[in-house]
This record gives C-alpha cells, sequence and structure tokens, in this order.
C-alpha cells in the first residue's frame, strides 16, 4: 500500500513544501527513509515506531520505505515526525486521509504526544500560499500557527488524538485566531528615557536617530551611561506594525528563540552580542544556515559594546547589510539570504583605558596607542554611521536631582510623527525611513534651502565628505527638519546634522 501526506521544509526563512510518501511492500520488517535526511529526520523512524505503538496503534511489521520528496531537497529537523507517523497509517488503513487538504507538523515524543516546533509561522504560511485548508500543528505552536489568517488551524496534543479525529470519533476544534495580539497594547520596555540622569544632548540624538533609523556611535569614559541610553533607545522607536512584527516572529520562530507563551514579537528586538561572538554567530551561518545576531536584530536595535574590541572581519562584514538590509550567506549547497534592517548603536571608549579627554581623570596612553585603539573601526565602516555622539561624564548634581527627566513615551510621540511624515512622503517607494533612501530619493526629498546652501559647501570643503556621507549628512538632516515639522531643510536643521559627523583625533 502506498499513501502521501504533507509537510513542510524551511529554507533560510522560506518554506518549500514536501510530500511524505510511505510505501507497505512484503518483506523482512524494515523502516528505511530516503530523500536527502539528516541524522534528526533519520532518527525519526524509532520514535514513530515507539509513538504509534504507545498511542494504541498498530506498527506494521513489514518492509517500510519513506521517501521525503523532492528528493534534491536537504530535510532536516524532527517536524516530519507527524506527517510520517499519519502517512503510515494511511498506508495500513488505519486512517483515511486526503493528502491534499492537509498538512502536517511536529515532533513526536515516544508516547505520541507533540512537542514544540522550530520555524512553524513560515510552514503556515507557505500552507496559505499553496491553498492548503487545514493545517495539523504541535498544540503548543497553535497560537504561533494561529496568526496566519485564512487556514484552519488545529493544535493537536498526542498523536492518538489526531487519529480519532481523522476517524471522525471526535473533533478536535480549531485554533481561534490570534489577530487580537495584533492590537494588543505594547508591552512595557524594561529601561525608560527617564532612568537616564543628565546626558540631555545624547538623548537629542537618539531621538534623532530613532526617528529617521540612523545608526549611532556613542563613545566616552566607562561608566558615562552608554550603555544605559543603548538600553532604553527600544523604547522610543515607534510601535511595530503588523507586517514588522511577523517578520521578526518568522525569524525568531526559525532560529528557535520563540517562546511558546509569547507567540508574537512586539517590542522591537534588541540584540547585544558579546565581542567575543563568532563570525557566524554575529552574521549567521552554520552548515545549515541560522539568522545571526544582525538578522535577530531586524527591525530593532543592534548594539555592540566595546565596538573596537570586536573582530575586523566580523565589523568588516556589517557593511553590505547596513547599506542593503539583507545579509547573503553562501554554501556549497546554495545561497540563503536573511533580513537584516536594523539599527546600528555601538559604543565605545576613546582609548584603551577609557579616560582620553577626560576633565578629571588623566589618561594613562601614550598618543600612538590612542591612534591605533580608535583606527580599529575603519574609515567605511564609520562613514555609514550617521550620528557620532560624546558622552562625558555625569555630574553629582545631575546624578543626585530628584527631578526626572522626560520619558519614553513623550519621546516615543514625536519619533512617531516623524515617521509619519516620512511614510506619506515615501509611499509607494517601498523604503519607510530616511536612512533606507538612496541618491534617487535623496535628490527628490531632501530639497535644502537657499539660505543653507553656502553652510553645505562650505562643510564638503572643511570636512572633506565623501559622496555617501554628503548623502548621509542630507539624510540626517531631512530627518531633524521632520522632527521640526519643516518642508524643506533649513540651515539650523544641516547644522545639527554637521555637528554628528566624527571628530578626528589628533595626538
Amino acid at each position: 500500500m502506498l499513501a502521501r501526506a504533507l509537510s513542510c521544509a524551511v529554507v533560510g526563512l522560506d518554506s518549500a513544501l514536501v510530500e511524505v510518501e510511505v510505501d507497505l511492500s512484503q518483506g523482512l520488517p524494515a523502516f528505511t527513509i530516503v530523500g536527502l535526511p539528516d541524522a534528526a529526520v533519520n532518527e525519526a523512524k524509532e520514535r514513530v515506531r515507539a509513538a504509534v505503538r504507545n498511542s494504541g496503534l498498530q506498527f506494521p511489521m513489514r518492509r517500510i520505505t519513506v521517501n521525503l520528496a523532492p528528493a534534491d531537497l536537504r530535510k532536516e529537523g524532527p517536524s516530519y515526525d507527524l506527517p510520517m507517523a499519519v502517512a503510515l497509517l494511511a498506508a495500513s488503513e488505519q486512517v483515511a486521509l486526503d493528502p491534499a487538504q492537509h498538512l502536517f507538523l511536529g515532533e513526536l515524543g515516544l508516547d505520541g504526544t507533540l512537542r514544540h516546533t522550530t520555524g512553524i509561522l513560515p510552514m503556515v504560511a507557505l500552507a496559505r500560499e499553496r491553498g492548503i485548508p487545514t493545517v495539523y500543528v504541535p498544540a503548543v505552536n497553535a497560537l504561533e500557527a494561529a496568526l496566519i489568517r485564512e487556514v484552519a488551524v488545529i493544535p493537536v496534543q498526542t498523536l492518538a488524538e489526531l487519529v480519532a479525529h481523522l476517524r471522525g470519533e471526535v473533533t478536535i476544534a480549531a485554533a481561534p485566531s490570534a489577530e487580537d495580539l495584533l492590537d494588543a497594547d505594547l508591552p512595557a520596555y524594561p529601561f525608560d528615557f527617564a532612568d537616564v540622569r543628565g546626558q540631555e544632548h545624547v538623548k537629542r540624538a537618539l531621538e534623532v536617530a530613532a526617528a529617521g533609523a540612523h545608526n549611532v556611535l556613542m563613545s566616552g569614559p566607562p561608566g558615562s551611561g552608554k550603555t544605559l541610553l543603548a538600553r532604553a533607545l527600544p523604547s522610543i522607536l515607534p510601535a511595530m506594525d503588523i507586517e514588522e512584527a511577523l517578520e521578526a516572529t518568522k525569524i525568531y520562530s526559525v532560529a528557535g528563540l520563540l517562546p511558546p507563551e509569547t507567540p508574537l514579537v512586539r517590542q522591537r528586538p534588541f540584540r547585544a552580542p558579546h565581542y567575543t561572538i563568532s563570525h557566524a554567530g554575529l552574521v549567521g551561518g552554520g552548515r545549515w544556515p541560522r539568522p545571526g545576531e544582525i538578522s535577530l536584530a531586524h527591525r530593532g536595535v543592534l548594539f555592540l559594546d566595546e565596538l573596537p574590541e570586536f573582530g575586523t572581519t566580523g565589523l568588516e562584514v556589517l557593511r553590505q547589510p547596513l547599506e542593503d538590509g539583507v545579509v547573503v550567506i553562501s554554501r556549497a549547497q546554495g545561497s540563503v539570504t536573511f533580513p537584516a534592517k536594523f539599527m546600528l548603536v555601538g559604543a565605545m571608549n576613546p582609548c584603551p583605558c577609557g579616560y582620553h579627554g577626560d576633565p578629571t581623570r588623566e589618561c594613562s596612553c601614550s598618543p600612538g596607542a590612542v591612534a591605533r585603539y580608535q583606527k580599529r573601526l575603519s574609515g567605511p565602516l564609520l562613514d555609514r554611521i550617521d550620528v557620532h555622539v560624546e558622552v562625558p561624564r555625569v555630574a553629582y548634581e545631575k546624578l543626585s536631582g530628584v527631578q526626572a527627566g522626560e520619558n519614553s513615551a513623550a519621546v516615543r510621540a514625536r519619533v512617531q510623527e516623524a515617521r509619519a511624515r516620512q511614510a506619506a512622503r515615501l509611499a509607494g517607494t517601498g523604503l519607510v525611513s530616511n536612512a533606507e533612501m538612496g541618491p534617487r530619493e535623496v535628490r527628490a526629498y531632501c530639497a535644502v534651502a537657499e539660505e543653507a546652501q553656502g553652510l553645505l559647501k562650505a562643510a564638503m570643503a572643511r570636512l572633506q565628505l565623501s559622496a555617501r556621507a554628503y548623502h548621509r549628512v542630507l539624510k540626517l538632516a531631512r530627518t531633524i527638519a521632520d522632527l521640526a515639522g519643516a518642508e524643506r531643510i533649513a540651515a539650523p536643521h544641516l547644522a545639527e546634522a554637521l555637528q554628528y559627523r566624527p571628530r578626528s583625533y589628533t595626538p
């Protein structure tokens, strides 16, 4: 007897339909899986065998051949357990099944229970695209799967329960739509701008950066508040819309970082890897490519503390994602593309000891050591950072004061207004923020008032701006003008944008 069931494979962040074929033939009992399975898929035969028997069902003592088609697509992970078991039961005539109407996903325990499975969201999305009306998923993944509309998601606790449902003996109710999660109140962020005492000019720089999704580099002595400011930055970013939330959720689902009790990523991601992170951990990779930290920070913040301490290779590889918003990982089997539209926030000390230029503590580094430390960051990388701001030591009076600063909610309201202006201006271009604009959009939307032309020309000559830096200054000035509600870039907007350019070191 031959039977079929449909399942899915995850390739990068996309999915591919997999047809699970099970053939029962005469001969000595055997269980063979073909179709480029990895070790976890090959081990499925033992899980399926035990799950079928422990569910009170009959395991056929015949020669069993399982084919995972297409055969040239590598299959990995335990999500094929359930479709194998269902196709096996259909081939042995224990259940009746219309393979075109059902998609099965899930890992089986030895007792027949279904366990949490990664990558459910993109696989259910593929079922909707292919017109498959019903998807069976582990009950712990039901909320995540129910984010996809127009598909009936059936939450399954055990294999025995599923067989009873397919036989018509019981009915498993479809999971309710999880769309209400998209309308729920935004969860509170752990850090708020009101927690930061002093540093008003740095808060202003971060507000400008948040309003246009610009990259930031903060430089200052240890203990001046750089890390706290960076951790508070997501709290002033606009709330994610439905598409952004689903994009982030899909990445975390594939990476296996989506908790069962949190089926939807609502907060802007904040990733802060240590500088000892490997190249594959930062960018993504592995034998079977998985998203790295830069993709996990998609639509959020990637915070690199002690930026010069990161490996040169890891820092330089950031240049392409910062420009294109995607990272391409190439392997012998093919290439995988992961989204990587994030705000880069770097923090660094001005020198190895951290006190170069500090008014109260003497620096112990030689001029050559300071220069070598600062030159660990290449010019092309620094050119891709729009906002460079110094974070000085906080005075005692500000630390001990009782008056709290402006909270994140007030700052976020201004940021959202600026983003709304950008969205209206960039409608139809596929862009969502000023930082994403290319040369064509800069020419079209970054008109400089006549009285500011002289300042821009002088800055080009004095600061020796490259073509990329020129465009980035204009995009940053456009963001400042959006915060002020101005139609054109005036001289004050341009002057503030120029003050965020990096200052060269002179020994």
